[in-house]
């Protein structure tokens, strides 16, 4: 499939399957009658294949052969579109197919009648934009300056400007340049990734820059470029307001919620992920496709279903219904429909040809997306040649619908050779539509050439109630750089009735380096909270040198709007010290308990956290859970930051609070989770005169009190074995928590504190309590285990000497402790573990096949699913969501959920590769990664638990090459509970 049409997803946690040589018995298939072609519908009968929403009509702007495979699009000042064209798709990337078109409206009709190959021998462009007279293309591994110099319509220059974005993954490219409101272009790094550097000359420059789970902005002027926040995979976009928007394959509506450089000030701040599901129906939500199923799954469905060739069986279940592969998210912000559809979300599914819409309904902080089409889609087409794979807000105020008109839009590799030689998966190469969508009353007006206008002109447009105007306005004033737009930019924001204009003409002037202020104070005061937000932002480089701005963004803490206060709680770290503490503990005491605020607050205090702590202790609300989350952080974070200045706020504070507050005085001082032995610790109980140190003295006590108490309950237990972690190690008590009759959560979180103790006894404990653990137990006895040298090596010499059986061990955990060995033990056990080969996986499979012909039971086959898979996979409203959603599961054929259940590494999407993190105090953290920012990266583990790390505490991390799911499932299910699994799995649900 294309970079805009994805699997559905199975069992494992990963996408798609091994497509093996098919039985010999497959070539007896003829199937050329039933897949003669599919005629595709000509452009001028198009139209007559859409159902659309009422109140609104579609008109054709460019077809073939003016325009082939376009799956990107961006308009210059004076409104010539520039087009991608991916005719590289599927097998011929190798060729540099790909080009960038060129269309013109000669007469302003709407309709572009001239067309000129702009440039072209790409391999897979994906992504435009216009900037500096020229245009930015992506094409990785590189983003290309292309310009025509000679007006004659074909690029005369073109060099690379930046280079290391990945394409292991045609499903995960670089796409979707936006121009944002900080005048810099905003890209997709997608999943395949990036390790960029800026091109000068030629030649790559600099350290690369790392994009993992993280997207990027470009200066057009200096070409400077900056990691942000993002992470969706195909498709991106702003509201009128800055806020952004993206989706992934699967998860078709997402809000990005902060920046992430605001949470680099501070690198002891563990934030939630940026990227946050909004769609009120759930990310896979239904969709109403009016097309029909293609032949040739129809035909590939029966043959895996008769087992001829293995795969995916969709015959029986739902071929389609919901969001498989989300694309091109767009968020309207034209003037050619009614108002009331400002700022609706457009989403497409390329596999089910049709364009969705979500309304956003302000939340808070968050949006919450409201499907507005019941048991209906915005834009359906009975014609499977519809492919809608991206969106533009145009210069006429209407949506441009992009269509890269395919036959085929299928990975090859998942189609049967007796399938395959029939189709031609080049067919539509040639073809391709670019549609626009208009309210019905719409009436065209002639465009302005925008490049021609004076300076006081483009301020002007910042006020047009076209997106696209205001933003090619902003851009051109930009890079203009010209000095005279100040004074119309200042006369500007005394006239604007519109809050888009004045936060346009605010940046604006930020970017000529002219904001002052004056031009701040009266935006602050704006009765629309966006204004103000923005103008909070826009405050940070001026707080130092104006106290009447000061004074007025502090009294924001206030604001009726939690976005503005959101917007605060980040930019209170440019406050001076004294004004900060005092806004941010405003903040905490109204919105501390929101873990988004938590870490905007945080973020804001990389220096002065003890201030703020001195300051929530000491304030009325100190014991509200707003503010308790802020104490527990601002001490961790001050435990390990250990600056001068915080130690001694801690130290005049602690002594008084210990006999006045004994209860917060002991919360403090577990969170700063200092060892004895640390001079920090040594200074604070010498400053409380022993008090600290009773306090942990204390802590294990109590909890050693609570584990001999039978009528303890089972979670006070769990939690006195966590608070051991402050004693010493004491074998025999451990062993005694390790004993099988203990509850397994106790023995669980008893493994997971003895990894906390640098003592030699406890490897020795750990693998002597091997025999007796529960498989349940072992991995995480493992991670224990493997996370120091030394205790790695008993580990190896017990394995070596066969007290730990291979058997016991996955392959995850194998190559886990492959990755981590020293030379001197890889040397030493070289030959200690016998990777299983694709081939011996492969002869598993085949030996299993024999549970497809078993009557399965369902009722049993619950069981195993709740034993086996419910850590990873949730269905039935039982298990754990890290691997995908199962509601459908039913559309997955029991024969490729058996391949990949017994053979997970066949195939390893990135996504779900496990990883290994090797952290400064020797410990072993590892799992799927399910987040990143600039300072943390947030591990899930098969249980479904997480762990984050933040980026000061890597030593090393890196991936085992095997995904999370793990082998050896056979240990577990035979024959007969494989078939119970799969006849539970294909149930029906509906």
């Amino acid at each position: 499939m294309i970079a805009f049409r994805f699997h559905l997803l199975s069992l494992v946690c990963l996408l798609g399957s091994t497509l093996v040589a098919a039985h010999a018995t497959a070539e007896e298939h003829d199937y050329a009658e039933q897949l003669k072609p599919v005629p595709g519908v000509s452009a001028t009968k198009a139209l007559e294949t859409f159902k659309l929403a009422p109140g609104f009509r579609m008109e054709m702007a460019a077809s073939e052969p003016n325009v082939v495979d376009p799956v990107a699009m961006a308009f210059d000042a004076d409104g010539r579109m520039f087009i991608i064209e991916m005719r590289g798709y599927s097998e011929d990337d190798g060729l540099s197919l790909g080009r960038v078109r060129l269309l013109e409206d000669a007469d302003n009709d709407g309709i572009y009648e001239k067309s000129t190959v702009f440039a072209e021998g790409f391999s897979w462009p994906t992504a435009i934009t216009c900037t500096r007279g020229g245009v930015l293309v992506g094409a990785a591994p590189d983003i290309f300056f292309l310009q025509d110099t000679d007006g004659d319509g074909q690029a005369d220059e073109k060099r690379v400007v930046f280079t290391g974005f990945g394409k292991s993954n045609v499903q995960g490219l670089m796409n979707t340049f936006k121009w944002g409101l900080d005048n810099r272009i905003h890209g997709v790094t997608s999943s395949s990734g990036a390790n960029v550097q800026k091109v000068v000359e030629g030649e790559p420059t600099g350290d690369p820059l790392s994009l993992r789970g993280r997207d990027f902005s470009i200066d057009p002027l200096t070409m400077d470029l900056q990691p942000i926040s993002g992470g969706g995979q195909h498709g991106m976009s702003f509201n009128d307001w800055g806020e952004k928007f993206t989706c992934s394959n699967s998860d078709h509506l997402q809000q990005v919620i902060y920046e992430d450089a605001y949470l680099a000030r501070n690198p002891y701040v563990s934030a939630p992920s940026p990227r946050r599901s909004i769609a009120e129906d759930g990310p896979q939500a239904e969709v109403y496709r009016t097309s029909p199923v293609e032949a040739w799954r129809v035909i590939r469905t029966k043959l895996r279903a008769a087992k001829i060739v293995p795969g995916i069986v969709e015959g029986g279940g739902r071929p389609a219904g919901y969001f498989t592969g989300a694309t091109g998210v767009t968020i309207f912000r034209g003037d050619a429909w009614p108002k009331k559809y400002d700022g609706y979300a457009i989403i497409g599914d390329v596999g089910s040809n049709l364009v969705h819409r979500k309304k956003l309904v302000d939340d808070g902080i968050l949006y919450r997306g409201v499907r507005v089409d019941e048991k209906s889609e915005f834009l359906s087409s009975s014609d499977i040649w519809f492919r809608p794979v991206q969106y533009a807000n145009a210069p006429d105020g209407s949506l441009y619908v992009a269509d890269m008109y395919r036959e085929v839009i299928e990975h090859p590799k998942s189609l049967p050779e007796m399938i395959k030689k029939h189709l031609d998966l080049t067919s539509g190469r040639d073809r391709g539509r670019i549609y626009r969508i208009v309210a019905d009353e719409f009436e065209r007006t002639p465009l302005p050439k925008l490049s021609g206008f004076q300076t006081k002109n483009l301020v002007a447009m910042l006020d047009h109630p076209n997106a696209w105007q205001r933003e090619t306005a902003a851009r051109l004033i930009y890079e203009r750089q010209d000095q005279a737009a100040v004074p119309e930019l200042e006369a500007f924001l005394t006239q604007t009735q519109s809050p888009q204009g004045t936060i346009a003409a605010l940046h604006a002037l930020a970017g000529l380096k002219q904001l002052k202020a004056q031009h701040l104070l009266p935006a602050l005061a704006d009765v629309t909270p966006h204004v103000r937000r923005h103008a909070t932002a826009l405050s940070e480089p001026l707080l130092a040198r104006s106290p009447e701005l000061r004074e007025k963004v502090i009294s924001l803490a206030k604001d009726e709007s939690p976005k503005v206060r959101f917007q605060l709680a980040f930019t209170a770290g440019y406050l001076p010290a004294e004004h900060r503490t005092a806004t941010l503990a405003k903040l905490t005491a109204t919105d501390g308990n929101d873990p988004y605020f938590q870490a905007a607050i945080q973020s804001s205090v990389g220096e002065g956290a003890g201030r703020l702590l001195a300051a929530l202790v000491n304030s009325p609300e100190a014991k509200s859970v707003k503010v308790q989350p802020l104490i527990t952080a601002l001490a961790t974070q001050i435990g390990k930051q250990q600056n001068k200045a915080d130690i001694a706020v801690l130290l005049g504070m602690l002594p008084a609070l210990a006999d006045s507050d004994p209860a917060m005085f002991e919360k403090i001082v577990r969170s700063l989770n200092l060892p004895s032995g640390d001079l920090v610790a040594q200074q604070l109980a010498k400053a409380t005169e022993g008090k600290s140190t009773k306090v942990f003295d204390r802590i294990v006590s109590n909890a050693q009190a609570v584990l001999k108490k039978d009528e303890s309950s089972l979670r006070a237990k769990v939690e006195a074995v966590n608070a051991l972690r402050y004693g010493n190690f004491d074998r025999s008590l451990f062993e005694d928590l390790l004993a099988p009759s203990s509850p397994l959560e106790v023995q669980s979180q008893a493994i997971v504190v003895l990894g906390s103790f640098d003592a030699p006894k406890v490897a020795e404990l750990l693998i002597a309590k091997w025999p007796e653990m529960s498989p349940q137990l072992r991995p995480t006895a493992l991670d224990s285990l493997a996370s120091r040298d030394a205790w790695r090596t008993k580990l190896l010499e017990a394995i070596h000497d066969k007290s730990i059986p291979t058997a016991d061990l996955s392959a995850n955990q194998t190559a886990q402790l492959a990755s981590l060995m020293t030379e001197d033990q890889a040397k030493k056990f070289a030959d200690l573990f016998q990777k299983s080969t694709n081939t011996e996986r492969d002869a598993l499979v085949k030996d299993y096949q024999k549970s497809l012909a078993l009557t399965g039971d369902a009722t049993k086959g619950k069981v195993v699913f709740e034993k086996n898979c419910a850590s990873c996979h949730q269905l039935d409203g039982m298990g754990h969501a890290i691997g995908p959603n199962l509601a459908a599961m039913k559309n997955r054929g029991p024969d490729a959920i058996l391949t990949n259940v017994l053979n997970p590494n066949a195939e390893v999407n990135p996504q779900f590769m496990n990883y290994i993190c090797q952290t400064a105090d020797g410990r072993v953290v590892s799992g799927m990664i399910a987040s990143e920012t600039s300072n943390s990266i947030t591990f899930i583990k098969g249980d479904n638990k997480t762990e984050t790390v933040l980026r000061i505490d890597v030593d090393q991390m890196r991936s085992t090459g095997v995904s999370l799911m793990p082998e050896g499932l056979e240990k577990t299910i035979d024959q007969q509970a494989m078939a119970d699994l799969l006849s539970y799995l294909m149930q029906d649900r509906n």
